[in-house]
């Protein structure tokens, strides 16, 4: 069967001193510490180790090859989305990012594909900057699943969707940033529950926010990590909407009833939870994703949907054909 991962990372091997051009300080900054290996610092604090697959085309295609991936997806790394700064300050990071990410394409022999980064907290740049990407070749955009306090249901943000479908950009959301941080300091619950919660909200405040009775309906979107923990709670979502007072907000039907107006990806590492994710939201709204080359993404990447019980035709769709459907391949 023919692979398309469509939830990849990357990260550029050196950065701008942007801190120092803006005089303001919190900007992400890397060093070095080996031929294959860096860290990434805000400010003077360790976030994060990563190795050269995240610049590195040629590990990048050797990881591929050792899975059988015919084609990776690659985007930024939220980190790097920077919304709350002046929107004129993060177009910088974003316009670095993003055209490194078309020269990891060029060097891709075919095989690698993008997602852009924009400021969504300054529409109107987002969405100019959106357009530079779609003209550039990017397949679409990575953003986060809230900006500052604010969900993705706002008119900004309708009016941001809008573009992209107009555009034919899809859209795939990432959790950053996550809620009960203090609260999620230990175990790395933060990964294991704040990020399936910060996607839960954000499918929900969507929906109920009335975000997809008012964008087209070529609006083409994908939440990462299975979508979180929406499909386990859809039925609640469900029995608030019939019976709470305030539950409808702004929908005009059920919850369960607008799962074919987006898709997951199938990060959620268990055969038989893969099978839960297909029966909620059908065959044709799952995706591959991998979250590589991260240590808490998939290992063996594509080995969770071989080994459900689902038919060749519903793993074909995972693997390969949803995601030609989605990127508009």
């Amino acid at each position: 069967m023919q692979v398309i991962d469509m939830h990849t990372h990357f990260f550029p091997r050196e950065l701008p001193d942007l801190a120092g051009k803006f005089g303001t300080d919190g900007w992400p900054r890397i060093e070095a510490t080996g031929p294959t290996t860096s860290t990434i610092y805000i400010d003077d604090k360790h976030f994060r180790d990563i190795t050269r697959e995240c610049w590195d085309v040629t590990a990048r295609l050797e990881s591929m090859d050792a899975d059988g991936i015919e084609l990776q997806v690659i985007c930024s790394t939220p980190v790097l989305h920077q919304y709350d700064r002046p929107a004129d300050h993060a177009v910088e990071m974003a316009k670095l990012t993003n055209d490194m990410a078309m020269e990891i394409v060029a060097k891709g022999q075919g095989r690698l594909a993008a997602l852009c980064q924009v400021p969504l907290q300054d529409i109107d740049i987002a969405s100019k900057e959106l357009s530079r990407c779609m003209a550039a070749g990017h397949k679409g955009v990575q953003i986060g699943n809230h900006v500052g306090d604010v969900n993705l249901d706002s008119e900004e943000m309708v009016s941001f969707f809008t573009h992209c479908a107009e555009e034919g950009a899809a859209v795939l959301i990432h959790p950053w940033d996550m809620m009960g941080r203090e609260r999620m300091r230990n175990n790395m619950t933060m990964y294991s529950v704040g990020m399936p919660a910060e996607t839960h909200l954000t499918i929900s405040s969507m929906i109920l926010g009335g975000v997809f009775d008012a964008v087209p309906e070529s609006f083409r979107v994908c939440f990462a990590h299975g979508g979180g923990s929406f499909a386990g709670t859809v039925g609640r979502l469900d029995q608030v909407w019939h019976y709470g007072p305030n539950g409808k907000g702004k929908a005009t039907k059920p919850p369960s009833e607008y799962v074919d107006r987006f898709s997951v990806d199938s990060m959620v590492f268990d055969p038989r939870v893969l099978e839960f994710l297909v029966r909620i939201m059908g065959e044709d709204q799952v995706m591959l994703g991998s979250d590589y080359p991260f240590a808490i993404g998939e290992k063996s990447i594509g080995h969770t949907v071989r080994d459900t019980d689902l038919s060749d035709v519903a793993k074909q769709k995972i693997l390969s054909d949803n995601a030609k459907r989605f990127l508009n391949l």
